[in-house]
Formats: C-alpha cells, structure tokens, sequence
C-alpha cells in the first residue's frame, strides 16, 4: 500500500499541462528558488530595515496570516463547526459574550445532551475560559471565528518578540514569517474553533519573558511572565503546571535577584486564579471542582491519564454518549499503565511533533545540537520540549494543541540550526536554502488551492499537516444554509442512524430559548412531543445526518 501511494503520487492529476504532485511539487519549488535569487537584493535590505523595527514588525506578522487566510475567503469560507470540541467551545465563547459564566439549566435538558457539555448543575462547557473569551470577542465582531483569526495573528506577533530575546532580529523575523505561515491559512488552529495559538501565544509570553527578566528584572518584564502564565492557566491547567515548572527552572539561577519580582507575577497571575476559581464555583457549585473533573464524573469523560483507572459514568448516557466513552476507555486501556506501554505511547507520538516543521526545517534540525553545545540556554529550550512530552505522555490521547505553548520554542530551535549554520559561507547559503524549500512549501499548497476541486482531492490525501476546509463532505453548510433562508425560529430533531459514529450535531446556543435554530435529539414521538408543545411557535424539522446525502425534512 504504501508503495502504491507513493507511486500514485507522481501520476498526472487532471489539469490542462498534466502535471502531477511531483510535477507541481518541483515547479514551485524551481520558481520559488528563481523568485528568491531575483529579488534577493531588493527584499533583503527591506527586510533587515523591518526586522529592526519591534512595532513594525509585530503589525507586518500579526496582519500576515489574518490577509492570507482572508484572501482564500471567496473559496474557502469561514469555517463550518463540525464536531464536539467545537461545539462545546462555541457554547463557551456564546455564554462569556452574554457575561455569564454559565446558563441555567433547561427544563427539558434530556434532549440537548451532548459529548463535552453539562447539563447539570448548570448548562455549560466542560473547557476553561482561554479559548472561549477570544471566541467571545469574535462573536463581538461578528462571528466567533473572528477571533480565532486574531489570536493567531497574535501568536505570529508574540513569536517574534519572544525570538527577539533570543536571537537575532533578522532570524526573529525570518521565525516570524514562518511561523506565520506554518500555523497561519492553512492550519488547523485557523480553522477550527478548539484553539491552540491561544495557548502558544501564552508561551511566547512567558519564554520571551524569561530572558528578558534574567537581563533585567524589571516591572514589566515579571507582569509579562506573570500574563502568560495566566492566559496558560486559563487555556490549558495541566500545561500551566508544567509551563511554570520550567520558567521556575529557568530563573532558578541567581534566584536571589529575581525575588523582588515575584510579587508583580503573582499580582498579574491573580485574575487568572480568580477567574479559574469563579467558573468552577458557578459551573460546578465548588470553587476547586473544575467543569472538566465533573464532567469525567458525571459522563466518564475525557478519560483519565493513564496512570489512573477508567472513570465509571454516574448518569446514564446517551448511544453517542456511551459510544464516545466506550472508545475513550478502549484508547486509555483496561488494565494499569506500564514502562512498556509508557514508552511504545511516546514513540508512537513522535509524528505529531512534525506539526510544528515544515519538512524542510527539519534539515537543519541536527545543527541544533551544535548550536546547544555553544549556548548553554538553549539546553533549557531542549530541557522544556522533554519535560513536556514525557509529562502529556500521561494522556491516552494526544494533539498538538495540548503542547501549544511550546510553539514558539520549535520555531526558536529551527532558528538556533539556521544561525549557526549560517556563520559560515556555505552555511549560509544551506540556510538560505532551507528557508526558501519552506517557503515553496506553503506555496505549493496555495497553489493547489487555487487549482480545480478534483486537483485538490486528487493531491490533498498526499499531504501531511495543512488542514483548511473545502466542500460539505457532512452535508451541514446545506441544511445551515437551507434553514437560514426560512423565515421564523426552527426546532430540529435529530435521528441518528444505527451506524452513527462520533460526528455531533446536536448544538445549541446559550441561550437555548432564544436561538433561531434548536438542535435536539430524536427521543420518539411521544416524548418529541413535550419539546414541541414547548415550543408552539417553532417549525418543526427532522435532520437524519447518516443518510448519504444527509436529509433534512418537515417533522412528521
């Protein structure tokens, strides 16, 4: 099979000149290369004159993804919600931008079960606050995806200013831009709604800090340490844990200086804390009772790290419940965790680490090791990746998102390879090198997007990390759309097929009663018709989304 594949890669796709992925691979790569060595002396100097202005700079690489992804628009829409991470922070971001913290509890709550939500004692999601508040603050302007756009134009910005403490400010900027277009357009974190650049800009934050703070422990340096370990806090607790585990490493020598800034951390930590606690007394009805341990309690769900047992569900849950919580336990494992496994996990992870390369920079990978062995803080950069893995090995389940805040230490690695690499002629002809094989990357794949559909599926399956949407594969954008189009307020019932497997559908806003649209689980007739009677004035629909295509029609 994979031999097939791979031969499979070379053939012509369907397009007038007959080129396959190889083909088009090599033509990008040859004008990229061309288009580099014609404008090198033009764009060199301009970029050396913007790497040296920090404000500039920040404006150039915040707005650069944000305009990219804004250019694919008339092709690739904002992005459709299509699953139960996205849902439930949807749900978070739409509850924050009415000021709540949670919602009350509906009275009819059987039929909006759904994976990741409580129901009781409040109605809420079971995520902390990071990621909803930037959804909120979209939702503000329009639509929550506004803000997933922001806060990754936010962590391009803060990974040149956290480069900047540690590199030169060509280099920051060079990481800048690649880390724009490695996490910008066509990124997975740009185009769902679950984040990741919420978290990496918290890392940016607090590593940019660190160095900053060693040279000078100023007020504001320790406020932007203390900043970004509460955004982490907010974004990812466990990850925080960790994240403060190593800026504590980081200072520990010379410590003594630092001790006068530890009071401005904490003080700009504080909202954090208090925000943290606030949601888990609201959700919850117990300040140090997370949504997300009552959730695992009352649902079984997310699994535990594998060093504890499988969580028992203490209500009954529904079929895509129990589907969802059978799977979770068969991921984490029956019995107890052992080295073997712990180890064989690890490694089987070790691909999803490629989500913060692009395949070229991992040719300069190896020049790290050199570049540690002449700057000792780099060994802390190296020392923070592994504390990171080996710790969210303890989870059964692994994205990239969860190690977010270490985005911009990968950009910080490729950048140390390619400085050192650089202090020598050809050395920095190899860098130049690399830097432009990534650049051909991303445009390969812009390309391919603009291309015909059948070009794009015929070459997308041969990829390996951009992530944009493109088609209705689920057939959502054309009941959405179909129900936008009628006049007056809707009520959905959804039937799943027997076959259903983990793709959610049933979403509802905060305000439940209020919305355009409620989605509901079909519970049969009889008790569909408590929910109807609820609703008078409310249409009636039954969506069946396993139908091929999926059907929506008048309830019956």
């Amino acid at each position: 099979m994979f031999l097939f594949d791979l031969f499979r890669s070379f053939l012509p796709l369907h397009n007038p000149i007959g080129f396959g992925s190889a083909d088009f691979i090599e033509f990008a790569l040859a004008a990229m290369l061309v288009l580099m060595v014609a404008l090198h002396g033009r764009v060199e100097p301009a970029a050396r004159r913007l790497a040296e202005s920090r404000a500039w700079s920040m404006v150039f690489l915040a707005l650069l993804p944000i305009v990219l992804r804004l250019a694919l628009l008339p092709r690739f829409p904002v992005p459709t919600p299509s699953g139960a991470d996205d849902f439930s922070y949807l749900l978070l971001g739409d509850t924050l931008a009415h000021l709540r913290l949670a919602n009350a509890v509906h009275p009819l709550r059987q039929f909006f079960e759904a994976v990741f939500i409580l129901q009781q004692p409040s109605y809420s999601s079971i995520f902390p606050l990071g990621q909803g508040l930037v959804l909120a603050l979209g939702q503000l302007f329009g639509h929550p995806w506004v803000g997933v756009a922001l806060s990754v134009g936010a962590l391009c910005a803060a990974c040149y200013w956290m480069l900047r403490g540690w590199t030169t400010a060509g280099w920051a900027l060079v990481g800048g831009v690649l880390a724009a277009l490695e996490f910008g357009p066509l990124n997975q974190w740009m185009n769902l709604y679950w984040g990741g650049a919420v978290s990496g800009v918290a890392g940016c934050l607090v590593c940019g800090a660190l160095p900053r703070l060693r040279r000078a422990p100023t007020t504001r340096n320790a406020a932007l340490l203390g900043a970004g370990l509460g955004i982490q806090l907010l974004t990812r607790p466990f990850e925080f844990v960790l994240l403060a585990i190593v800026a504590a490493a980081f200072l520990l020598p010379g410590w003594r200086r630092f001790l006068q800034a530890l009071p401005i951390v904490g003080v700009t930590l504080l909202p954090a804390v208090s925000l943290t606690l606030a949601q888990n007394k609201v959700v919850t009805g117990s300040w140090t009772t997370l949504p997300y341990m009552l959730s695992r309690y009352q649902y079984g769900v997310p699994a535990a790290f594998t060093f504890q047992p499988n969580p028992v569900p203490h209500v009954a849950l529904t079929p895509e419940q129990d589907l969802d919580y059978r799977a979770q336990s068969i991921v984490h494992g029956e019995g107890p965790d052992t080295p073997a496994n712990y180890v064989a996990r690890l490694g089987e992870r070790l691909h999803f680490y490629r989500f913060f390369f692009f395949p070229p920079l991992m040719l300069a990978l190896p020049a790290f090791l050199a570049a540690m062995a002449r700057r000792r803080k780099l060994l802390w950069a190296a020392g923070a990746i592994l504390l990171f893995a080996l710790a969210d090995n303890f989870y059964p389940y692994f994205y990239p998102h969860y190690i977010a805040a270490l985005t911009c230490l990968f950009v910080l690695v490729s950048m140390a390879a390619l400085e050192f690499l650089s202090r020598w002629p050809a050395g920095r002809a190899a860098a130049r090198l690399v830097v432009s094989l990534a650049l051909a990357h991303f445009l390969f794949w812009c390309g391919m997007l603009c291309g015909n559909q059948t070009m794009l599926l015929a070459a997308g399956r041969f990829d390996t990390a951009d992530f944009i949407n493109y088609g209705d594969a689920e057939g959502r954008i054309r009941i959405n759309d179909q129900l936008a189009s009628l006049a007056g307020q809707h009520l959905v019932f959804v039937r799943y097929g027997p076959q259903h497997m983990f793709h959610e559908w049933i979403h509802n806003a905060a305000d439940i009663d209020g919305a355009d649209v409620v989605w509901a689980a079909d519970l049969g007739y009889e008790e569909n018709q408590k929910l109807i009677e609820y609703y008078p004035t409310r249409r009636a629909w039954l969506v069946e989304p396993d139908a091929r295509p999926p059907q929506i029609a008048p309830y019956p």
